[in-house]
């Protein structure tokens, strides 16, 4: 982008306070080690924030892994405490049953889902 001009026609200050800075003078190198110092600082800032950045998603990662693992285990403990109980209520259904000197009783099926199985009760309908 060239140097804006000024209402008189010449440019804007950017230039004229260069031209006080000849590149040999020690107000010139002054502010050049000043920079270069102030230019090493800030890519040492971004070096370091994405290092902590590339930790913090391995850290996320591996919990995630963790957690997904976790999410597993408890599906599968859900699904034998709820064949468990299935198994308790069909045996508690066939004993009120015999308590009633009905010769019907609950019908168990064992379905089978992707990653578990599950157990189905139903009763049988009752003659009329």
């Amino acid at each position: 982008m060239p140097p804006r001009k000024m209402d008189d026609g010449s440019d804007s200050d950017s230039k004229s306070k260069r031209a006080k800075f000849e590149k040999g003078s020690e107000d010139y190198i002054r502010r050049r080690e000043r920079n270069n110092i102030a230019v090493r600082k800030s890519r040492e800032r971004t070096r370091q924030k994405a290092k902590e950045t590339k930790e913090q998603m391995s850290y996320l990662q591996s919990e995630n892994q963790r957690l997904e693992q976790r999410v597993q285990i408890l599906s599968k403990e859900l699904s034998v405490l709820k064949d468990l109980f299935l198994a308790h209520a069909a045996a508690v259904s066939q004993n009120e049953a015999a308590d009633n000197g009905s010769d019907m009783k609950p019908q168990i099926k064992i379905a089978k889902n992707s990653d578990h199985e599950y157990s189905v009760i139903t009763m049988p309908e009752r003659p009329q």
